[in-house]
């Protein structure tokens, strides 16, 4: 083999192991931030407990949604911070962060035993993982999308293909303990184990970080010693572009995170069918969220995101209504399943795309703010939103209303985006 070729080998392997680190990384981080919606009928009576459930449910989902009113915090300040010192030291900061949110949760006694103290040390464990998450996805993402300029949609994809992955293990999870233990053993002890797991994994995405390299475009760009203001100042419509090409992508992952109480609570089916179904839509998303991610290299990053986006907007409520017509473990598979495919389809280009908005110098920046604040205000409330939709208008279809909404600004979004020069 020629000196080149080992060089390319070489380089080609370097890329891989970036891969891991992100993705592994990013997966192990949202398995301990999702695991808490996912378990948040549980948690709703030992820390929220009102003498409703439908309350004690919304203050739940309350605190799960407060994590995200942080997120711009940690996105403005580790973002700059990844901006001016690297993404890895970004990124290796967040997993520190993620890891102590987790172990308040891990251990922290119910309302029964401490009081009022039970929801307040809750909700001081969700803001540092708010804090995390702020800044995750931007430095992951640029971390991604750096390590080959010609194939930045399918090494970028490789993030919201790890959210899938997160999806996997917290239903696999979610599946062996309530098929498992009894509702009286969640209750007592069942729903910690998965945050314990998530403090046993952490140091493994811990060190595979901190043995990464720093990416070759960081390296070799002078960095701003502003990037915050840089940003604000010379980007503000690619930051509006971004935050609105975002808001599908985040509604709809957090409706999937909102499926298993919604199937148990609306549809009355078991709780094990429902993890299920959750499961699918996370493999469907790791298996092809880099296929289209590679093939938005070849034709672009509009197409199969315009496609994706409209179908999720004219199927969205005819599937929903299938659903409540016909509720069982079967129809909510397809169901997630088609939701899976469709969300695959929108996200597989859409980390380039992002990307592609924002110079090197400031990318990270861009990144944290625009996806935070689209987080913030639509994603990480859908649960709470959704909830309270149902309450409100006594229609189990309103989840659908909501994606809809969601898919018609990210069209707006993309449109702009044509505009600014994105194909």
């Amino acid at each position: 083999m020629s000196a080149t070729g080992m060089t390319t080998d070489s380089g080609r392997g370097k890329q891989w192991r970036a891969v891991a680190a992100a993705s592994i990384g990013n997966a192990l981080e949202w398995f301990d931030f999702i695991v808490f919606g996912f378990f948040a009928g549980t948690i709703a009576g030992l820390f929220f407990p009102t003498g409703n459930e439908t309350v004690s449910l919304l203050l739940t989902f309350a605190t799960f949604g407060i994590t995200f009113f942080v997120r711009p915090l940690g996105a403005i300040v580790l973002g700059a911070y990844a901006d001016r010192h690297g993404r890895k030291a970004a990124f290796v900061l967040t997993i520190l962060l993620m890891m102590v949110g987790t172990g308040i949760i891990a251990v922290t006694p119910s309302y029964a035993t401490i009081g009022v103290f039970a929801p307040i040390l809750m909700v001081v464990a969700r803001l540092l993982q708010g804090i995390s998450a702020g800044a995750e996805f931007g430095s992951a993402m640029a971390f991604l999308a750096e390590q080959n300029a010609a194939r930045r949609g399918f090494f970028a994809s490789w993030q919201f293909a790890s959210q899938g992955l997160t999806t996997i293990l917290v239903t696999i999870v979610g599946f062996v303990l309530t098929s498992t233990l009894t509702p009286a053993e969640m209750s007592a002890w069942g729903w910690r184990v998965p945050f314990f797991l998530g403090l046993l994994i952490g140091p493994v995405a811990y060190y595979i970080r901190r043995h990464v390299d720093e990416t070759p475009e960081f390296r070799a760009i002078k960095t701003s010693e502003r990037p915050l203001q840089e940003a604000l100042a010379g980007a503000k419509s690619r930051l509006v572009v971004a935050f609105g090409a975002a808001v599908l992508c985040t509604v709809g992952m957090y409706t999937i995170l909102f499926m298993p109480t919604y199937a148990t609570r609306q549809l009355g089916l078991p709780a094990a069918g429902a993890f299920a179904a959750g499961f699918l839509s996370g493999v469907i998303q790791l298996a092809l969220i880099p296929v289209v991610g590679a093939l938005s290299d070849r034709i672009g990053r509009l197409p199969v995101a315009f496609a994706s986006a409209i179908a999720v907007l004219v199927t969205i409520h005819p599937l929903f209504w299938w659903l409540t017509a016909s509720p069982s473990v079967e129809t909510l598979l397809m169901v997630e399943a088609i939701i899976g495919l469709l969300l695959a389809g929108y996200m597989g280009g859409l980390g380039a795309l992002l990307a592609d908005l924002f110079p090197t110098r400031m990318r990270t920046t861009g990144l944290s703010i625009s996806y935070s604040f689209a987080v913030t205000i639509f994603g990480g409330f859908a649960p709470f939103i959704n909830a309270w939709l149902i309450g409100a208008t006594n229609n189990n279809l309103a989840p659908s209303f909501y994606l809809m909404l969601a898919a018609a600004l990210s069209l707006a979004a993309l449109v702009a985006a044509r505009k600014l020069g994105i194909k």
